[in-house]
């Protein structure tokens, strides 16, 4: 079950960090990072309870959290770069 949770909230975080990524706003900021926040949580408690994946679940987590979070600091400076004007 936490498997699906996991999948759906790391969907969900693609989906929301290509939002912002296009159209910036403070709020959907923070939705993207509590969902990064939550698929990395649920990551975690993942591989802690079956190591036996542990190096793809790593490089495959490790290659979501560059693209979500970079989607994610683009979209702030953007935001912040659109507030000074």
């Amino acid at each position: 079950m936490i498997l699906l949770i996991h999948i759906v909230v790391a969907l969900a975080s693609m989906l929301v960090a290509a939002m912002v990524f296009i159209a910036p706003a403070a709020r959907m900021l923070v939705v993207s990072y509590v969902l990064i926040a939550a698929t990395l949580t649920s990551g975690i408690y993942l591989i802690a309870a079956n190591p036996a994946h542990m190096m793809q679940a790593c490089i495959v987590g490790v290659l979501y959290l560059t693209v979500v979070s970079g989607l994610t600091v683009v979209a702030r400076r953007r935001l912040a770069a659109g507030a000074e004007e």
